[in-house]
């Protein structure tokens, strides 16, 4: 897959119907400060088509970005950031779940972990909703230029483990070098379903 166009739809701050609706939709899940942002500048080769922060917790709406007019990638608010008031994580989880289970055109979830750490409970809690709810997913390893290739063939084993994950179901990503960009954009072609021929 090629990304010639990108561009911000609209944002949400809890999940709704809205006029652009009925692509279809991958959606990026993950904690706080994971990367999610980042993934979709890089991917989409656009520094500013996501707003970014070192500060955990800046995505506090639904994202939406139409991808060549084709599909919409959806950033959703981080879960786990500790530091936010309780009714604020409640708020955000809310609107996780309203998404989650409200979106007709969702095809996939894209669920990062930092390749550098242990996930954690609250993804642990990720992996089992989205089984519950039978949503296909893929575990994207992100930071991966933070480590070299030995330490992530040693923290892969950690990430299967934790989420009950097979290693051929994780994708390793990077924002900063590209790793990963290329089997990312063919794993969202394979999920795309082609669209069903316009009746005459």
């Amino acid at each position: 897959m090629t990304i010639k166009k990108a561009r911000f739809l609209l944002s949400q701050s809890a999940y709704g119907s809205f006029p652009q609706q009925g692509m279809q939709e991958i959606a990026m899940a993950g904690k706080s400060n994971v990367g999610k942002s980042s993934l979709i500048n890089s991917l989409t080769r656009n520094s500013k088509l996501a707003r970014t922060s070192s500060e955990p917790g800046k995505t506090r709406l639904i994202n939406y970005y139409a991808i060549n007019e084709e599909f919409l990638l959806v950033d959703l608010p981080g879960y786990g950031f500790a530091r936010a008031p309780k009714s604020e994580q409640d708020r955000w989880a809310r609107m996780i779940e309203g998404y989650l289970t409200g979106s007709q055109n969702l095809r996939h979830v894209f669920h990062l972990v930092d390749i550098r750490h242990a996930p954690t409970r609250e993804d642990q809690m990720m992996t089992e909703y989205l089984r519950h709810y039978d949503i296909p997913f893929t575990v994207v390893a992100t930071k991966a230029d933070k480590l070299s290739k030995a330490q992530r063939s040693r923290s892969i084993p950690v990430i299967c483990r934790t989420l009950v994950v097979q290693p051929w179901e994780i994708l390793t990503y990077s924002s900063e070098d590209l790793t990963g960009r290329e089997a990312l954009l063919e794993k969202i072609e394979s999920i795309l379903t082609p669209a069903a021929p316009e009746e005459n």
